[in-house]
């Protein structure tokens, strides 16, 4: 796989342009000065899809302010709230109304649900409907919905058909390749984005920095540690790698702090992508689900 070919499946996070997300995040939200010196780099790159969201902070308004036309922007519905068939409806154009108008775009490429187990109650149809309404006006090329883990789409109905999935994915999260879903949704067309896959900075952390918190799993560590020594990779390298070089994925969600941390990014990306060895992988929700961790 070409260099080229690898970063065109580089998706660009910017959670932090709206928020100070991560648990190795140490300046905070991205100053909008930094913020377009990354959108520069990312584009002269070849990079052109930009991850945002509606529960990102002011990550929308923040794109919309550095103008970002001639992008492919996904963003993301957050809860909905209301109920009844013209309700969803309205609430839903309401929503996408609104982050076209902070993204100062008259479309967007994708529009994703971020709580898709939604979709499962007694206004779920309708939702899915109205999402089906925006594609056919052309407000929205690409439907589809933001996971935690395969589970959730083990729930959803047949029925409903969508464009593109998001979901984790790294080194220890192999959960969508092992349920079978990656081979799913490729043959029925639908593009698989992975998110996480530094596990929110995690697995680029040194030993000495690792909050107290994960040393519940030190051997889990150990065994990681032992591997980058084996195959003479950085963990950075291995994240990247991993995730790009894989099966069955159309683009991976990388957020990054600053211009230096995307340029280091473009810098290791291209190689072999490495075979990470059994047990290395595991299912423990605690640790790869960041909105369980226990951050004291």
């Amino acid at each position: 796989m070409s260099g080229q070919t690898i970063v065109s499946k580089i998706a660009l996070g910017t959670v932090q342009f709206g928020l100070p997300y991560g648990i190795s995040n140490a300046t905070g939200q991205t100053p909008l000065a930094e913020a377009q010196a990354i959108l520069t780099l990312a584009r002269s790159a070849g990079i052109q899809t930009l991850d945002t969201a509606i529960a990102y902070g002011n990550s929308e308004a923040s794109l919309g302010t550095l103008n970002v036309s001639g992008w492919q922007v996904i963003t993301k519905l957050p809860e909905m709230p209301v109920t009844g068939e013209e309700s969803v409806r309205v609430w839903v154009r309401t929503q996408l109304n609104s982050s076209l108008n902070r993204l100062g775009l008259a479309s967007v490429h994708g529009l994703l649900l971020h709580r898709p187990a939604q979709l499962q109650g007694p206004d779920g149809l309708a939702l899915y409907q109205a999402l089906l309404e925006e594609r056919e006006l052309g407000r929205v090329s690409k439907i589809g919905i933001s996971v935690y883990g395969p589970n959730e789409l083990d729930q959803l109905p047949a029925t409903m058909k969508f464009d593109i999935v998001q979901a984790p994915f790294n080194i220890l999260d192999d959960r969508m390749a092992r349920s079978g879903w990656i081979t799913r949704l490729q043959e029925t067309g639908c593009e698989l984005h992975v998110r996480s896959i530094f596990l929110q900075g995690l697995l680029l952390m040194q030993a000495s920095a690792r909050p107290a918190y994960f040393a519940h799993w030190a051997a889990l560590w150990q065994s990681w540690e032992g591997w980058l020594k084996d195959v003479k990779l950085t963990p950075l390298q291995a994240c990247l790698r991993h995730a790009l070089g894989s099966p069955g994925i159309a683009k991976v969600v990388l957020g990054v702090d600053n211009a230096a941390h995307l340029a280091d990014i473009l810098a290791e990306a291209v190689g072999e992508p490495p075979l990470p060895p059994p047990g290395l992988a595991v299912e423990d929700s605690q640790l790869l689900n960041p909105a369980l961790w226990k951050r004291t």
